[in-house]
């Protein structure tokens, strides 16, 4: 008897309220966003596209990950609110070779994603929406983040790896006089600094910031972002870090948003 998980026999999924066919690399950039900080995520199907959305346990850093259709080779969806397990589902996705597709079929019937890679074929059981921890709605936050800036997306991954010699924690900000992004680290016996003038910047509107942040959540976000990438930074003091990019051609976009450690005076 066939089990959740192992493979089946072909499904007819011409009456599926959601089926699509992805491009395998595609797919797995997107399970390994929001799985920098997750197990599980909420799944907005729209006719639009795909939306993942989740908060991690600690309450600390957000994700939203959004496909459009256009991301996909073929789409067709109704509007409803899911819930997937990113583990399995990475698992099942990795096994794609490079150019190989992805397709996927919801079972309304047994609440089942059934994912198919090449002859393999795969029943992924979703998990209940209930159980997962929803992120705020970033207009509900109230967050004004007086600076913003553009960068390449190896120059924070270079400032986190710095940071990560020395401390726990990295203190990001804009010196508005200077018309530079900064990163500092203080550890016990040693210090690390980075800054980039805004000549070496995208794009910059500056305005003092100064936040204090977790490398270790900071090292798995700057992980997950695909290759050299241009990423958009807001950010205040004391407040929120957001970070933005565009992948697959503009057709994927994903925003992360960390929490600041509050210093105590």
């Amino acid at each position: 008897m066939p089990e959740t998980g192992s493979e089946s026999r072909p499904t007819d999924h011409s009456s599926r309220p959601f089926r699509a066919s992805i491009p395998a690399e595609t797919m797995r950039t997107t399970v390994s966003l929001a799985r920098a900080l997750v197990d599980e995520c909420h799944l907005f199907v729209e006719p639009e596209g795909l939306r993942l959305r989740a908060m991690d346990p600690a309450t600390v850093a957000a994700v939203d990950v959004t496909l459009e259709d256009t991301a996909f080779d073929a789409y067709e969806a109704d509007s409803m609110h899911l819930a997937v397990d990113l583990e399995r589902l990475g698992d099942v996705v990795g096994m794609a070779d490079r150019g190989q597709s992805v397709r996927l079929a919801l079972d309304p019937e047994t609440r089942t994603l059934e994912i198919r890679v090449g002859e393999l074929a795969y029943t992924l059981a979703l998990v209940d929406p209930e159980t997962v921890r929803s992120p705020p709605d970033r207009d509900s936050l109230g967050v004004e983040f007086p600076a913003a800036l553009t960068t390449e997306s190896g120059t924070l991954a270079r400032a986190v790896r710095a940071a990560d010699m020395v401390s726990d924690h990295v203190a990001l900000g804009v010196d508005d006089e200077a018309g530079a992004f900064y990163a500092e680290a203080d550890g016990d016996t040693d210090d690390v600094s980075l800054s980039v003038p805004e000549t070496d910047l995208r794009d910059l509107s500056p305005a003092p910031a100064h936040s204090l942040f977790s490398v270790d959540y900071l090292d798995a976000i700057t992980r997950a972002i695909p290759g050299e990438l241009d990423v958009d930074l807001e950010l205040g003091t004391e407040k929120p870090l957001a970070v933005a990019f565009e992948y697959a051609d503009g057709g994927g976009s994903a925003e992360y948003l960390l929490s600041p450690r509050i210093s105590r005076t």
